[in-house]
Parts: structure tokens; C-alpha cells; sequence
């Protein structure tokens, strides 16, 4: 197994030094040509597509795919359980495609409505099935492997923009937003199929798994239990007021039927998720810097109302149970009455630009604890720390390196759930000698060509599942990524 391993690794690696030489050769090459611009020189921007997209057409159509390889060797392990992180050595491949649609349906300085529409298709797995860690090493794996690869919509939305003046203001063409040009004080609307994180908790150094960080908990905020379902999507309707720096944002979303579920409750009496986020696009920093440097902070707030069942209760009944004669009682979550209870919890986000291409991002978040994790992941507070570092020092522009560190912990109750053997959707050893799972990541993203990018990414993981007695792990992997 772990000669397989090691093959498959060093011939990912042996792709990923080849791309890079195609790359720097191509570069080279340009250089020895008086005609032309060299593709990563300060002549002309490269493009960073593989086809044109002009920003303005009133549609848009375009797509992306991408593949990581990762694997892990060994690590000691002198027990597990059914949703523990597989201590023998392991790799698996995940793919993801998509297909992003968008239609300016009417076409107004002040008063836009776009609509989306994107298609997507989930395959491969991830390592231990997803299974084992709350910060899991890849965001692109879907948690029910037996879903497939079979495509899926994943977003129908309408996106409505209204005016509240008549001054304009640059505007970044996105799939989930087509104007360039945006009123300076407005009104957004979303209703539809989406994801949460779409919107809500956006970094812009600490948010994309496709050329970024792929730790869920460094991508998102792990304590941030949003409603969606298995694949991350839901039904949702988003209010946003924008008024320059400023931003305030309200959603409501569909939570799913069970944790982790893939079934959604269409009922918003017996369950919903509401999402309320400020976003000012300056910190305290700022008054320091060069006012081109931008920055942000973000504070979020969510609550969520489900049939969730509750920590202390589960485990006393278990404990009973063992006092009564049964010694192998074990809690479980879901075991109790249907009835609607409430989890709530704050996050805190930031990003900065510094001199010499340099950003600084962070996270914190906490949610109440003593409700089920339900939907994204077993995380109860968590903080994160990281940078990220453009490749103009070395010619390549396009090119990044980042490193982030991210501490994640659970409540009292949670531990004990688990200590017990209790399983949640992600976390199971069967036992429990609780630590805060620390997590260090760290990626090197070229960009090749076009919209061809490859990345390596390297992922240290001490006390996996909050158990100091298994791990260290160290998590390989390499990434292709193709903006089309």
C-alpha cells in the first residue's frame, strides 16, 4: 500500500515539476522574442481563462474543473472507530466540474436582475471517506460517497440590483453577479438555489479551494454550522443593503431534514437557518497603510432551528443505561422525539493587504456547543491565522504561496458524547483523550497557462478528531485546476 502510495505521489510530483518547467520554458522562450510579451511579464496581463469572456455580453457562459490527489502515510493509531481517519497509509482523487450560467435578464444601470444557473458533478473520494478530522484536508469531497458522480443543479437563482442613487461604481464580474458597473448605495436580492458561503463568511486569501487553501476549516469558518445539505447547497433568499464601505446582509436558508442530510425540511416552521453578516471594507490597519491597500472585517451571526438533538441529554441516558447493567451503552445523538431546538454562534473574519504583495486573513468562531453538529462540521470554536504571498518577487505574478494555522476545539458535553463513543456524522474513535486539533497548511499554486493552474499542498494535522492519543498526520496533495 505504501509502495502504491508512494508511486502515485512522485508521479503526481514528476507532473506537477513538469508543468512548471513547461511554464518557465514557454516564459523563457517569449523572452528570446522580440514580438511578443512574455506571458508572465508586466507587458500585457495574462490571461487567466482558458477562453475570452467579455464582461460585456449579457450572458455568461464558462466553467472549471478540479482534480486533487491526496494521500497520507501511516501515523500511530493504538485504536479507532467506525469514523476515525484510517491510520494505514491511504490516497484517493476527488473531481469536480461545473458549469456556470447567467443571464442579464434586464439590463439596467440602476435596476438589474440577473439569473444563474450552474450545473456541477461531484466524483472521486476523499481520504477515510471524509471521515475522522472536523478540519477535513479537502473541501471539494462530498460526505456521501454513495451520491456519485451524477450531475446536479447546483444553483437557480434570480439576483435583483436596485439603485438608491444614480452614482456608479466599478464592479467585479462574477458567476454569481454579472455587472461591471453597480450603484454606489443599493439594494441586493438573491432567491434561489445556492450556497451560504457564496455569500456569507467570503475572505478573499481564505475562501477558494480551487486555488487556495483546501482545509475546510481554513476555507470556512468551522464553527459556522450553515444550512445546506450533503453537497453544500440549499434553498435560501438573501437581503443585502450596500452603501460604499459598508455592507449588512440577512439570509434564510433551508436546513436539511437529518445532520449532513442530502433531503432538505421545506418547512420553515419546524426548521430554517437565519445568517446576518456586517461587512466593513476597512480595519483597523488601514489608517497605517497605503489607502490602495484594501482590507475588510466581517462579523457573523447565525441561528439555526432543527430537530438537533442535544449533547447532555443523550450522554446522561447513556450513562444510565451502563448503571442499569448495560456496560456497552453508548450515546446517540439522534436517538430522541422529534422537536425543534436552537443552535447559535458568531464568527469574526478579516483580510488585510500589506506592502510587497503580502495579505494577512484570519478567522474566529464559536457556536454554543451543546446542540448536534448538523451540517458542515464537528467544530465548536476555532481560530485561524494566515497569509498568502503573490509571485511578483520571483516573475510570476500569477503565482501564489500561503500558510495558515487553524485550532479548532469542542464544548464539554460534545467531548463527553464522544469519550462515551457516541458518533457524530464526522467524528467517531469509539474513545476520546480530548485536544484541540491544530492544523497547519501550507500550498504553492503556479499559474501554467491560460486558465491551467497546479498546485502542491501540504497539510500537518496533530490530535485528528480531538484525540491526542492518535496522529500526527501529514497530508499530501496535488492539484489541477482549469478555469475555462
Amino acid at each position: 500500500m505504501i509502495l502504491r502510495l508512494t508511486k502515485k505521489l512522485t508521479l503526481s510530483l514528476c507532473m506537477f515539476a513538469a508543468l512548471m518547467a513547461r511554464a518557465q520554458s514557454d516564459t523563457a522562450g517569449a523572452d528570446n522574442d522580440g514580438a511578443a510579451d512574455p506571458p508572465h511579464s508586466t507587458g500585457r496581463p495574462p490571461q487567466l481563462t482558458m477562453f475570452d469572456h467579455p464582461a460585456n455580453h449579457p450572458w455568461l457562459l464558462s466553467g472549471q474543473a478540479n482534480i486533487i490527489f491526496q494521500a497520507h502515510p501511516g501515523f500511530h493509531s493504538p485504536y479507532s472507530g467506525p469514523n476515525s481517519l484510517l491510520a494505514r497509509g491511504e490516497y484517493k482523487t476527488s473531481l469536480v466540474g461545473t458549469l456556470f450560467t447567467g443571464l442579464q435578464l434586464h439590463r439596467n444601470l440602476r435596476y438589474n436582475t440577473d439569473a444563474i444557473f450552474d450545473m456541477e458533478s461531484a466524483g472521486g473520494r476523499g481520504i477515510s471517506e471524509a471521515l475522522g478530522l472536523a478540519g477535513f484536508t479537502n473541501l471539494d469531497v462530498v460526505r456521501n460517497p454513495n451520491l456519485g458522480s451524477t450531475p446536479y443543479v447546483a444553483r437557480a437563482q434570480i439576483h435583483q440590483t436596485l439603485g438608491l442613487t444614480s452614482k456608479m461604481v466599478d464592479a467585479q464580474r462574477t458567476p454569481f453577479s454579472l455587472p461591471i458597473t453597480v450603484p454606489a448605495r443599493r439594494l441586493e436580492f438573491r432567491v434561489g438555489k445556492m450556497s451560504l458561503p457564496d455569500v456569507f463568511d467570503q475572505n478573499n486569501p481564505g475562501s477558494d479551494s480551487h486555488l487556495q487553501f483546501l482545509n475546510w476549516t481554513v476555507d470556512n469558518n468551522g464553527a459556522y454550522d450553515y444550512a445546506a445539505d450533503t453537497r453544500g447547497y440549499t434553498y435560501a433568499g438573501i437581503a443585502e443593503y450596500d452603501d460604499g464601505p459598508l455592507t449588512v446582509r440577512y439570509g434564510f436558508a433551508l436546513m436539511p431534514t437529518v445532520a449532513n442530510g442530502i433531503d432538505l425540511q421545506s418547512s420553515l416552521r419546524k426548521a430554517r437557518g437565519d445568517n446576518y453578516e456586517v461587512d466593513y471594507a476597512r480595519t483597523p490597519l488601514a489608517k497605517f497603510l497605503d489607502p490602495a491597500k484594501q482590507g475588510a472585517v466581517r462579523f457573523l451571526a447565525y441561528v439555526n432551528r432543527a430537530n438537533m438533538g442535544v449533547y447532555r441529554v443523550q450522554n446522561a441516558e447513556a450513562l444510565e443505561e451502563r448503571e442499569n447493567g448495560d456496560p456497552d451503552a453508548k450515546p446517540v445523538i439522534t436517538d430522541h422525539p422529534f422537536g425543534t431546538t436552537v443552535k447559535y454562534g458568531f464568527g469574526l473574519n478579516f483580510e488585510q493587504e500589506l506592502p510587497k504583495d503580502l495579505r494577512v486573513f484570519g478567522r474566529f468562531g464559536w457556536n454554543e456547543g451543546q446542540h448536534e453538529s448538523y451540517a458542515y462540521t464537528e467544530v465548536d470554536q476555532t481560530f485561524e491565522l494566515g497569509s498568502d504571498l503573490a509571485g511578483n518577487r520571483w516573475s510570476r505574478p500569477n503565482d501564489k504561496v500561503g500558510l495558515v494555522f487553524v485550532t479548532n476545539a469542542i464544548k464539554r458535553d460534545h467531548q463527553a458524547y464522544l469519550g462515551l463513543g457516541g458518533l457524530g456524522f464526522l467524528l467517531g474513535d469509539g474513545k476520546l483523550n480530548y485536544a484541540r486539533e491544530d492544523i497547519v497548511e501550507t500550498y504553492y499554486t503556479a499559474h501554467n497557462w491560460r486558465g491551467l493552474f497546479s498546485s502542491f499542498d501540504f497539510q500537518y494535522v496533530a490530535h485528528p478528531g480531538y484525540n491526542q492519543d492518535r496522529g500526527p498526520v501529514a497530508v499530501f496533495s496535488v492539484r489541477t485546476h482549469v478555469d475555462f
